[in-house]
């Protein structure tokens, strides 16, 4: 696996390999990889010549300084795990390579933007877009690849390439679970133990409420369930639980077959704050 810091050396390799004829597949991702990520190489790589996984804490998409400081970094074992995973490069830049001066550009997604994750973190979704715009001009992928968990960071990503008129395509990989049903986070690095047994409610939650709608039960009286049941737990807090049409994020107040519905939440176990999905489906 070659592993490149620099932003020349890397397109100079992809060159090579693109007049080549070899596919490119790009996952982006943080660090702290789990199974969740390594799902996205391993489709990566049986649908591409080359992987590329990319490891950068970007900090224009965190809006809490706290949280940028706390976010999980495991840069050994990750390396080790895309080996094990046969990733062919991993780019590893610096803060300096990726902003070599403060950022002015701005991203507005109009409504994308400004519910669920958009309206309890401000400009992360500006942060997410410019690094994501920056990754695919310097990869030029032909396919690259996300996962589901982070579903209205996909919606957001799917609006900017279709704008911009990026070529390539766009992937959404399923949620991997742990065995209790917990969404794969690299964020649930930072639970206790007692965090970690509680923050299974997420999951439980959106279960129930699946369950509960499709049995025809109201929209408000199963989002005053998820909020007792999640807030019942010590250490857990709600944030949101909406039920949104999957391909505009349109808030819904009832259940309406004409559209693929997903339900989001997101909330607190002690500080680390925590998101799943789930389509109703």
């Amino acid at each position: 696996m070659e592993i490149f810091k620099q932003i020349a050396p890397l397109r100079t390799y992809l060159d090579r390999a693109r007049k080549s004829g070899k596919s490119i597949g790009l996952v982006p991702t943080m660090g702290a990889l789990h199974r969740g990520h390594i799902s996205l190489i391993q489709t990566s790589k049986s649908q591409n010549a080359v992987t590329v996984a990319t490891i950068y804490v970007n900090p224009t998409q965190f809006n809490n300084p706290i949280d940028l400081q706390k976010y999980p970094k495991t840069p050994e074992k990750d390396i080790e795990m895309l080996q094990e995973a046969g990733c062919d490069l991993v780019f590893i830049p610096e803060d300096l390579e990726m902003y070599a001066e403060k950022p002015r550009l701005k991203f507005d997604f109009g409504h994308l933007d400004k519910v669920m994750e958009g309206k309890f973190r401000p400009g992360h979704f500006s942060g997410v877009a410019l690094v994501v715009s920056k990754l695919f001009n310097i990869i030029q992928p032909d396919r690259a690849y996300f996962g589901q968990k982070d579903w209205q960071q996909f919606a957001v990503i799917r609006q900017l390439v279709g704008e911009l008129k990026f070529n390539f395509e766009l992937c959404s990989i399923p949620i991997l679970r742990e065995p209790d049903g917990l969404a794969m986070s690299s964020r649930n690095l930072r639970l206790n133990q007692a965090q970690r047994s509680n923050a299974v409610v997420f999951y439980q939650a959106l279960v129930m409420a699946k369950n509960a709608l499709i049995s025809g039960a109201g929209l408000e009286t199963v989002k005053k369930a998820v909020l007792d049941m999640v807030n019942n737990r010590p250490e857990i807090k709600l944030e949101y639980f909406e039920l949104a049409d999957s391909r505009n994020l349109t808030i819904l107040d009832t259940v309406d077959k004409a559209v693929l519905p997903i339900l989001c939440i997101a909330g607190f176990a002690g500080e680390i704050r925590l998101i799943d999905n789930m389509f109703l489906d």
